[in-house]
This record gives C-alpha cells, structure tokens and sequence, in this order.
C-alpha cells in the first residue's frame, strides 16, 4: 500500500523547527507492548529480570504490564504476579496499562502509581480493539481517569492510529487533535502519539503536531510513539524532536506491534534511538553496553535475533 493510496499528504506545509532539546524522557515499552505481541507466553521469571536489566541499564520510565482481560492478551495474563514479584528501583516508574474500571481495580490493589489507557483515532480501530464507537470509548474512560486522578495517580493517554488506519487509511489531522484533546480534558497529564502501523513521514508528523500547537495543545503534553513498518520511525522522531517533543516512546531490541492490527510491526527500538540521541548530544541517561546486552539476552530467550539495527551492529563489531 503506497502513500497516495492511504491518503497521506505527499507535501504538507510545516511549522518552523526549533531547537532541539537538551534531555529526552525514553517511554521504554518493551515489557509491556513488546512482550504482548509474542506468540509464547514468556515466563514471569524472564519477565521480572528483563524489567531490572532495564532499570539497571538507566532507563527511568519502564511500562510494566497490562491489566486487560487475559482471554484478549493472554501473554499479560501474569499482570498481578509480575507487580508483586517486581524489585522497584527507587526514581524508576512503573506506568501499567488499564483498559477499564475493574482494570483499575486490580491497578490500585497492586499499588501501581502510574497508570495509562489506549484510546483510538479511528472510528474502525475503537471497535476493533474496544468494541464501541469512537465517542464511546470516552464514556468508559471518563470515571477510570477521574477516579484515578482523585486517587492521586497520573495517567498517559494512548492515542492509537494518528496517522493511518489498515481499515480507513490516511486520518484527518483535526480528528487526531479533537481525540487528544478530549483526553487532554478528561484528566490526562500527556498524550502519546502512535503510529500503529508505520506509515507517518516526517512532514506528516510536522503537520500534526503543528495541529496541536494551533488547537493551543503545548508540546510538553505530547509524546510520539512509532513504529518502523517502512524504516520510518528514526526520522519521525527527529521531526518531532525538532518540534520540542522530549518524550519518546521506544521498546529494547524493537521488540513488539500491536495484536488488533495485523500490519503493526515493531516498536522504535530503543538502541537506534539512543545511538541518534548520543550523535545529536542530547542527555537521555542510558547506558547503551548494558542496554545492548539485555536485549540480546531477551532476544536469546524468545529464540530469535533482535530486529535493532544498533544491536545487530554492536553485536558484529564484538564478533
């Protein structure tokens, strides 16, 4: 499927860049979008060392499991066990996905502080992946962020299918904004921006977030998240790094997709995108040797080589 056929804009006018930031907050996803599209089930004793490597290799935010039904990912159906079996690492937070009340429930029983949901820019996706409608799906998030927000934890809010839709194609730019915005509103502290399928260019990506910036939505509320399906995910993340995003969304080795959305490939990975942060001088507090190391460890126990160009590179030179 071509750009033309999705729709996307092939030139888009884009608001000037600025400078770029000086730090940079790595959202890691590995445990949890990474490890919910294996195949196998990976065990709880695999995932609670590969969440510590992470932690000991300097990661500060690590997305930690998920409380969905375990008939709808069977591979999280371990949430409870690996938050109780979890060594946290003091400064490192520990965000767990919650799809709905009694999803809540379980989160605040396990003493989780940070919470996030996953909400869709799409009216064809939210069915898929909620089965309601796209103003539906704000009626089952609303008490789950006002009870969480009064119970004083944070919440991201997931925004799936910015760019393109396998189902509908290209998405209207103010459809993504009015999305984010009525989250925004809701209660959450930020937005994360996904390209679910990997068909965001670094003009489209310009033109959305110049769309937040003129809907009064500042950067500093905005996350990206992507998605490498056409080798694009590098590049989106420079244009939105030259915008002023300085939260990037990323997962160890690439690990991941997405289960309701067959042509999601993996995750940004997290190597690739330190190694670019190192090369622009920007402070992200990674220790790249040991982050390499632990994904080829986990690559090692899901039984295949890691898909980070980073990993496969370093791993050749110490050869």
């Amino acid at each position: 499927m071509g750009s033309h056929e999705l729709g996307l804009p092939m030139q888009v006018a884009s608001p000037e860049p600025g400078e770029l930031p000086t730090q940079v907050t790595i959202w890691e996803v590995g445990a949890r979008d990474g490890l919910q599209n294996e195949k196998a089930v990976v065990p709880l004793e695999v995932k609670l060392e590969f969440l510590q490597r992470l932690a000991d290799a300097g990661l500060g935010v690590l997305e930690t499991t998920s409380f969905v039904r375990p008939e709808w990912v069977p591979q999280l159906a371990d949430a409870a066990e690996v938050l109780a079996g979890l060594h946290r690492v003091p400064g490192v937070r520990y965000p767990v996905l919650v799809p709905n009340a009694r999803g809540l429930d379980r989160a605040l029983e396990s003493g989780v502080r940070d919470i996030a949901i996953f909400a869709s820019a799409t009216e064809t996706f939210t069915r898929r992946n909620l089965n309601r409608s796209l103003d539906e799906q704000f009626a089952m998030f609303e008490p789950v962020v006002k009870r969480a927000v009064g119970e004083g934890l944070t919440v991201r809010g997931y925004v799936s299918m910015c760019f393109g839709d396998p189902w509908e194609g290209a998405v209207p730019v103010g459809q993504v904004v009015s999305v984010g915005r009525r989250l925004l509103e809701m209660g959450c502290w930020q937005l994360s921006l996904g390209d679910t399928i990997g068909v965001a260019t670094p003009g489209h990506v310009e033109a959305l977030l110049g769309a937040f910036a003129a809907a009064d939505v500042g950067v500093d509320r905005l996350a990206v998240h992507f998605h490498d399906t056409y080798g694009q995910a590098l590049a989106n993340t420079y244009a939105a790094l030259r915008l002023g995003v300085s939260t990037v969304d990323s997962s160890a080795g690439g690990l991941g997709g997405c289960p309701y959305a067959k042509s999601a490939t993996g995750n940004l990975a997290t190597e690739d995108l330190v190694w670019m942060l190192d090369g622009l001088g920007i402070k992200h507090g990674v220790d790249l040797g040991k982050l390499v190391e632990t994904s080829a460890w986990m690559a090692e126990r899901l039984g295949r080589p890691s898909p980070s160009r980073v990993v496969k590179a370093l791993q050749a030179s110490d050869s």
